[in-house]
């Protein structure tokens, strides 16, 4: 009788292994075998991270082996078991591979398919249209979308991080618990004992430095000594936490009605402003976005504020960037004065340290929480809907939404919710937060996720002019990075741009993304299908490129450049000044957070700038959901294109007292995770 060895590989990962019975049946072109039970004898099969082989042998022949069906049933209490994959040598000595990567709760049963990747058209079996068909049919039932806010991109339907489906879930719920690690946090860097100093000023800017805590050769250091200079403002446009605002100015705007003789002191070309706008020296940050959004009022003891400014920068003689006016709100007028280098020293420093706490406002809000985390939740939710598992672009983008789900349900349960912990030290929190997401998703369109036009459109794209934006630079090679590698991929699996167009699941994905998560907006741009190798491959570079390298770009360097809190005010207690000449340090001081809210906002950059245990890198892929060998060559390519940009930006990096390193591969993780 037929006999096959079966080797099951179950999970590393806390409490994937099980104590149940684990039963096996295969299916095959010519019949389907009896139900196997794999036990050994004085054993202990399934543990966690074990790899178990079993023979089993069979009454007739079974053909070419198409499934693999695993049933999990009850010893004595059920628990969940995460299968990693199954390897079958068949009775001719053939192996064929069955990932799995999933996990098998209560009385459940799984049914695999072998490793090969496969487009629908490609499957021409009964068994194995109907395979697909049932799985896609499964996950929508358990893959739903939920309106969390009006007119926020559509997000999973899930109350809480354990109403998940448990493929999505956390190893362990502990390790992404936000009070627990704010908390953590707090007492790593020694400043619970101001906790309890809600309402309560810092005496002077030095007083700050009781809760900052100095570590050797961090780029926190410097900023804590150089933050209050023109040129460390100007720089952290490009290279800072929010590199995504500046653009550089074409045309003065009428609403900020600057003059040459206003800046004259600035300009270093002997030019007027505006020939120094036509020569491409000007640049400009709006936050319009702000302009009407209210301020928190969750807390009736402490008023806080919210400005809209409008900062104009210069490139100067040394092509670094600095400010050269700045108005605090968006309508002109006698109260809304352009404050200027030239002007009293606090008047221009609480300028900019308006301008610094816009800036922190957009960043968490918009650049980090609406354009990585909540768009990356869409293209992961639209791939578990519309996706098998056997396709061939759900195995290469399910490592890029790996916990991004997750952590985004995590955030909706502690972080932004009502009275969530956003409320405690921002001054967006309250719903103000919820007001901004609902505008920016006006402006969310699929060409500026496309990182190459992203730059382009803000006339940031000149190596030449601006030769120290290293966001700009290293971006550039980590995108070509993946197109080249979504290209290869697609090339593999799409012999031509009929079969993109043929391909009715992976239409159906993008018309997902499309009419769930942008609301079916026709002004954002994105496309409803693909009809192109190139459009394809543009388009999983997106959804890679927002998931690994955009959001490690705005999220990793948050404690560096927003742990100074005068650097980054998470929140403002007095209003923006309407006159110069009146502004003294102490009214600064008045102005920056009492001692409880920067203790609150210390711990959140800490906890948020921290990779996670375990953490994959990009280019990792140990789930090996691929088992064809051009693909793995085109993986192993990609790895090196890879470790050539480490290279380049380590030697770019030496001796930097600024050093930039947020977008090395080494450093960028496969998904949002955190």
């Amino acid at each position: 009788m037929p006999s096959y060895t079966v080797t099951v590989a179950t999970g590393s990962q806390w409490f994937a292994g099980t104590d149940d019975y684990i039963y096996l049946s295969l299916v095959g072109s010519a019949g389907c075998s009896e139900k196997h039970l794999l036990d050994k004898p004085f054993y202990n099969d399934f543990e966690r991270g074990a790899v178990d082989s079993y023979d089993v042998t069979v009454d007739e022949e079974l053909g070419e082996v198409q499934l693999v069906r695993v049933e999990k049933r009850k010893y004595w209490l059920c628990d969940d078991w995460y299968l990693k994959y199954i390897t079958l040598k068949t009775p001719l000595g053939d192996y064929i591979e069955f990932p799995c990567y999933r996990w098998i709760t209560g009385e459940g049963e799984l049914v695999l398919r072998d490793g090969r990747a496969r487009l629908a058209r490609d499957d021409q079996i009964h068994v194995l249209k109907q395979h697909r068909r049932k799985e896609l049919e499964t996950r929508q039932k358990q893959y739903r979308w939920m309106e969390w806010n009006p007119g926020f991109p559509l997000s999973i339907d899930a109350k809480c991080h354990k109403d998940l489906p448990r493929d999505i879930q956390f190893d362990s719920e502990k390790g992404v618990d936000f009070v627990l690690n704010y908390s953590k946090a707090m007492e790593n860097l020694f400043i619970n004992r101001f906790m309890h100093m809600f309402q309560s000023s810092w005496s002077d800017f030095a007083d700050f430095e009781k809760i900052f805590v100095k570590i050797s050769n961090t780029i926190s250091e410097r900023v804590m000594k150089r933050w209050q200079e023109d040129d460390m403002f100007g720089y952290q446009f490009l290279n800072g936490c929010n590199p995504v605002l500046i653009r550089r100015c074409t045309q003065l705007p009428e609403k900020l009605p600057v003059t040459t003789e206003m800046v004259e002191c600035s300009l270093e070309r002997e030019l007027s402003l505006e020939q120094e706008v036509q020569q491409g020296n000007i640049f400009i940050v709006d936050f319009e976005l702000l302009d009407g959004i209210d301020a928190n009022k969750t807390d009736p003891c402490t008023l806080q504020f919210l400005a809209a400014p409008i900062c104009l920068l210069y490139k100067n003689l040394a092509n670094k960037i600095v400010p050269i006016a700045i108005q605090l709100n968006q309508i002109p007028g006698e109260e809304n004065p352009i404050f200027l280098p030239s002007d009293a020293k606090y008047d221009w420093l609480l300028a900019k340290i308006w301008v610094r706490s816009s800036d922190f406002h957009v960043h968490q809000t918009i650049t980090h929480l609406l354009r990585t985390h909540l768009v990356s939740e869409v293209f992961g939710i639209a791939l578990y809907r519309q996706l098998p598992a056997v396709h061939p672009i759900f195995k290469l983008l399910v490592a890029h939404v790996r916990f991004t789900i997750a952590i985004n349900t995590k955030a909706r349960e502690q972080l932004i919710c009502e009275y969530g912990l956003f409320d405690k030290a921002n001054a967006t929190g309250g719903g103000g937060h919820v007001q901004m997401v609902q505008r920016a998703m006006q402006d969310l369109t699929y060409a500026s996720l496309c990182f190459p036009e992203a730059i382009k459109a803000r006339g940031m794209d000149s190596k030449e002019d601006i030769p120290y934006y290293f966001y700009r630079d290293d971006g550039l090679l980590v995108w070509e990075a993946i197109k080249t590698f979504t290209a290869e991929v697609v090339g593999i699996y799409y012999e031509s741009d009929q079969v993109v167009e043929e391909d009715q699941e992976l239409q159906d994905f993008v018309k997902d993304v499309y009419v769930y998560g942008m609301r079916g907006r026709k002004a954002s741009g994105f496309p409803k299908s693909l009809r192109s190798r190139e459009k394809l491959s543009e388009y999983l570079t997106v959804v890679i490129f927002t998931a690994s390298a955009q959001h490690a770009a705005v999220n990793f360097g948050q404690y560096d450049w927003c742990s100074w809190i005068p650097n980054a005010p998470p929140t403002m207690r007095a209003p923006p000044p309407t006159a110069k000449g009146v502004v003294t340090i102490e009214q600064i001081v008045d102005t920056l957070p009492d001692r409880g809210r920067s203790c609150w906002h210390l711990g959140a950059v800490w906890a948020l700038s921290q990779f996670q245990e375990n953490e994959l890198f990009l280019g990792m892929y140990p789930e090996e959901h691929f088992i064809e060998k051009p693909v793995k060559e085109a993986m192993a390519r990609f790895r090196k294109n890879l470790e050539v940009i480490v290279s380049m930006i380590a030697e770019r990096n030496k001796n930097k007292k600024l050093p930039y390193y947020y977008l090395s591969p080494d450093r960028i993780p496969n998904s949002v995770a955190i």
